[in-house]
């Protein structure tokens, strides 16, 4: 099964820095208002921003919405199957 969602496409649309939406979604690690740390078919992404929300959230069609004010958009580099606390302490 995760053989079929990894061969789903990654693509991102950002409308003025406000809604962000996202394909390619495989898990969502934790979020909060300033932060959303994403894991996607092409690695990890970190968004940040401020009075983010996630607005909708499926992971059977790899698809999520986050509105507020986005700052940043940050992929992580190496292997997603990592822990965020592994790659913190490298």
């Amino acid at each position: 099964m995760q053989e079929q969602k990894s061969s789903r496409p990654h693509m991102l649309t950002l409308d003025n820095r406000r809604i962000l939406s996202l394909s390619g979604v495989l898990d969502v690690q934790g979020f909060d208002e300033e932060t959303v740390n994403i894991i996607t078919t092409l690695g990890v992404l970190i968004v940040k921003g401020s009075t983010l929300h996630i607005s909708k959230l499926s992971l059977e069609t790899s698809e999520v919405i986050i509105d507020g004010e986005i700052s940043s958009l940050h992929y992580l580099a190496g292997s997603e199957k990592k822990s965020l606390v592994s790659r913190l302490f490298k």
